[in-house]
């Protein structure tokens, strides 16, 4: 394939839209290391993924499911609460993390004096 178009894909997912979000994870995924199914020549990474995708020797399921999926990742902690941690082992980081943390936990929270002032001015 010379060119690669959007009529070149469609037949492999519905809408441009998605073509745009599959394409960028297939991006990510070429960048992280995996091996392209298409020859790569001298193109950049974003038209390589396109020829994949134009091509049918990629999984578009797979694909789809695995962008759903790197959506849906966020740090759990052993009681089930979601963490705001960050997983790195930079100390500044880490410390600013814990600021955060304890600004948080710390702050009551307050009961909001806009409900009680709504209900003055109705009056």
């Amino acid at each position: 394939m010379a060119r690669t178009t959007n009529s070149d894909t469609l037949p492999f997912v519905d809408s441009r839209y998605e073509l745009g979000m599959l394409a960028s994870q297939r991006v990510r995924d070429l960048n992280g290391g995996v091996a392209p199914v298409v020859d790569k020549r001298d193109d950049k990474l974003t038209v390589v993924a396109l020829r994949e995708i134009a091509s049918g020797k990629l999984n578009v399921d797979d694909l789809r499911h695995e962008f759903v999926q790197s959506y849906k990742e966020s740090p759990i902690t052993e009681s089930g609460e979601e963490s705001l941690e960050i997983g790195t082992e930079d100390p500044l980081l880490r410390e600013i993390d814990a600021e955060l943390e304890s600004a948080l936990s710390d702050e009551p929270v307050a009961e909001s004096d806009d409900s009680a002032a709504g209900e003055s001015d109705a009056e």
